[in-house]
């Protein structure tokens, strides 16, 4: 049964008190206490009643509640018998662990709601317990040894006629049975269970999309049997697995609940199979790594670069050319907020899944993906198929070969922003492809400054590629802000105070002009101007800036400050 069910019927004498958002949680048990810690008689779900007897000062009310929340309650109701109002320090206590609170009348017994509590749960779990006992049964006995997490998802779907996912943090789908999610709505899916996630709330999470209401579980080991392990949500937040799953869990028994967080134990051991695998990857980049940075024998690097690429692309006749990609993950750190969190694992993890195809279904996807991390920096080493590299052009005209940095997070962006919050960021930065051991120091330096390059830039998730280090984008982001903004100020408010009093455009008219080169016919050209008129607009900047746009540095000013403008 569900919270809101206990404050509708009005026998139970219940006034909430705090967590209106939180009345959708399943009671799944009752307990009365008196202690100051009742922790080792919790296991989650109860709806704890206490007369108080507990609280001697008001210090009392924040460790009562925070170990209520660890232990994961649905709910606080407190007698006023006692001590008449419930103290203001509980409430507020109880508000700041998201821990609901209700106020029960002097008029009406503890007992009165343990007997209507354990009634409503076990009246449900009645009618539903010995199918669930079957199936977890199947579920356990067809687990990862048994086809992986695609089994599982389809006697879900046969047996509870419920259509899941397993999705990573960026969306991707992992497993699923029958049709597949929409790559959109399940990046949406993803950054909702982030965000959720990252403001504490409890699983599952209930989210709308597409006119369907979905349930989205964490996949982590959250088992019985495993030890309880005090972290902080940052370490993990952007590489946890998800479990959607197309249906409300508001309305679900306990029971049904019980059986879906055991099929994300399932999910999670297989997670951490294909983890194990991926160990024999990640020593071969770190072993590669280490090598470049100490400044080994090209002839020694390449030794191991043959032994890598059999292992990262089965079956290649002829070593590959390669990529490099740094990323780190910052995040920002109050003081006395405890230990930093550490951010090259997490780095790690992340690259790990960017660097994989979007519209790749499954976690063998990945196979092809050495990562590393030294320090908070996590490197990637990308192998490209041997032979003509594929070609395309970049916004400059240049050729530009394998990974670009933009294309790496456009589909990436959204989710990983909710994941990151108010606190993280996430940069990137990508090499230009090499050849030969000769080249991957180099390579591992051009990934390293374009990632500063990104990182001097706004926004929770940025990238820069090679092509940006040859080119005044690399100079701008370091420009300091005051001096940024005078620069700009100094040229360019001019024009705008006149465009806003006469309507001039007078700034599009600068920018077509030095796109255009300063070519007259085709600036005019571009803005459908006659050439007399855009000779009279050109003049009028001249005449408001003091500057002389036929000379190759006032051009040049201009063309930087619009750029930092």
């Amino acid at each position: 049964m569900r919270l809101r069910a206990l404050l509708e019927n009005d026998a139970l004498g219940l006034r909430l008190l705090g967590g209106e958002d939180e009345l959708d949680r399943t009671v799944r048990g009752v307990m009365t206490t008196d202690l100051k810690d009742p922790s080792r008689y919790l296991s989650g779900g109860e709806l704890v009643l206490t007369g108080l007897a507990w609280l001697r000062e008001p210090a009392d009310a924040e460790p009562f509640a925070r170990i209520l929340a660890s232990a994961g309650v649905a709910a606080l109701a407190a007698g006023e018998a006692e001590l008449g109002d419930i103290p203001d320090d509980l409430v507020q206590a109880c508000s700041r662990h998201r821990l609901p609170l209700f106020a029960v009348n002097e008029s009406v017994a503890f007992a009165t709601i343990t007997e209507h509590v354990v009634r409503q749960v076990s009246g449900e779990r009645a009618g539903d317990l010995a199918a669930v006992v079957d199936r977890h049964r199947r579920l356990m006995t067809s687990g990862p040894a048994g086809g992986g997490p695609e089994v599982v998802l389809d006697l879900l779907g046969s047996d509870l006629d419920l259509r899941a996912w397993v999705l990573s943090p960026t969306g991707r789908r992992i497993a699923g049975a029958g049709e597949p999610l929409d790559s959109g709505l399940a990046a949406s899916l993803a950054g909702e269970h982030l965000a959720a996630v990252r403001t504490g709330r409890r699983g599952p999470h209930r989210v709308s999309g597409g006119g369907t209401t979905y349930s989205l579980f964490p996949i982590r080991n959250t088992g019985r049997g495993a030890a309880p392990a005090v972290r902080d949500v940052r370490e993990t937040v952007l590489s946890d697995w998800l479990l959607a799953v197309e249906a409300d869990a508001g309305d679900w028994p306990a029971a049904r609940l019980d059986l879906l967080q055991g099929v994300t134990q399932l999910i999670a051991v297989e997670r951490d199979r294909r983890d194990a695998a991926r160990t024999v990857r990640r020593r071969l980049a770190q072993e590669v790594l280490e090598l470049v940075q100490t400044g080994a024998a090209p002839a020694e690097i390449a030794a191991r670069l043959r032994v890598a690429a059999p292992v990262l692309l089965p079956g290649l006749g002829t070593a590959p050319h390669w990529q490099v990609v740094v990323a780190r993950v910052d995040w920002e750190q109050e003081a006395g907020q405890g230990t930093p969190v550490d951010g090259g694992p997490v780095a790690q993890a992340l690259l790990e899944e960017i660097l994989v195809d979007p519209a790749a279904i499954g976690a063998e996807s990945a196979d092809r993906i050495a990562v590393a991390h030294s320090g908070d920096e996590a490197i990637a080493l990308v192998p490209l198929a041997a032979g003509p590299l594929p070609e395309s052009e970049d916004e400059g005209g240049a050729p530009a070969v394998g990974l670009h940095a933009d294309a790496l997070l456009a589909a990436v962006r959204a989710p990983l922003s909710a994941g990151l919050a108010d606190d993280g960021r996430l940069t990137l930065g990508v090499s230009a492809a090499v050849h030969s051991a000769e080249g991957l120091r180099g390579a591992l330096e051009e990934a390293r400054h374009a990632r500063r390059v990104a990182a001097a830039r706004p926004g929770r998730v940025c990238a820069a590629g090679h092509h940006e280090l040859a080119s005044h984008v690399l100079l701008l982001p370091f420009v300091p802000d005051d001096v940024r903004r005078a620069f700009t100020a100094r040229l360019l408010d001019p024009l705008r105070d006149y465009d806003r009093r006469h309507r001039a455009e007078l700034i599009p008219t600068l920018e077509a002009f030095l796109d255009c080169d300063g070519s007259w016919t085709r600036c005019a050209s571009r803005l459908h101007l006659h050439v007399n008129t855009l000779r009279y607009r050109v003049g009028r900047i001249e005449q408001l800036t003091g500057r002389d746009l036929s000379r190759l540095e006032d051009k040049l000013d201009f063309f930087l400050a619009l750029r930092m403008s």
